[in-house]
């Protein structure tokens, strides 16, 4: 399975698809591919790091998204794209300020 079909059945892909943020995460798919290569630049990695940071796929990133998985969700793969993932919706959430549940 290549990587970006593995990237849009995690559940963050409902807030990418919300944001529109499908160019950052080829750029993200193609840039961790590059990364993994033997002779790869240092600084490469450095840039996948924050990419899957700012796409919410760390603890971090999703803290910083303020996303949240819910607990004891169904984590089965979502249907392939372009499909809508209604069963990922579910699964991920958008907490306001001072939302602690």
């Amino acid at each position: 399975m290549q990587l970006w079909d593995v990237l849009w059945k995690r559940p963050q892909a409902v807030m990418w698809e919300r944001l529109g943020l499908e160019l950052e995460v080829a750029m993200y798919a193609r840039r961790f591919a590059e990364a993994e290569q033997p002779e790869s630049r240092v600084n490469l990695s450095t840039l996948v790091r924050q990419l899957a940071d700012s796409l919410g796929l760390t603890v971090p990133g999703m803290r910083a998204n303020r996303w949240r998985i819910e607990a004891g969700a169904d984590v089965a793969p979502a249907a392939p794209r372009p499909p809508v993932r209604t069963s990922t919706r579910s699964r991920l959430k958008v907490v306001a300020d001072g939302d602690d549940g």
